[in-house]
């Protein structure tokens, strides 16, 4: 399942804080522009998992520039026991445009 960016949104309006973002972009990305949570770049998430391992139960909304990298994220976490992992359709370029 998806999040959409009016459903991010609105969470960060309501200052919901009962889930958890992955940036998985590159370095110079998220220099540009990026909405926080935990930054690890999809080249580094498989050597990365222990990083990530305390919010394993926890609801983790994924997201990069287009939702293409988020995707195989998505995919990589729940192949390691993720349970509840959403893509951010559309990615940054959703958010901002």
């Amino acid at each position: 399942m998806e999040a959409t960016v009016d459903e991010l949104k609105k969470r960060e309006q309501e200052g919901k804080d009962d889930y958890v973002l992955l940036d998985v972009r590159e370095d110079y990305e998220r220099a540009e522009f990026n909405v926080g949570g935990i930054h690890v770049p999809l080249g580094q998430l498989s050597m990365s998992m222990d990083k990530l391992t305390p919010y394993r139960d926890q609801e983790i909304i994924v997201y990069c520039r287009s939702g293409k990298r988020s995707a195989m994220a998505q995919e990589l976490l729940r192949q390691s026991g993720f349970k509840n992992v959403r893509n951010l359709e559309g990615g940054m370029l959703a958010y901002q445009g």
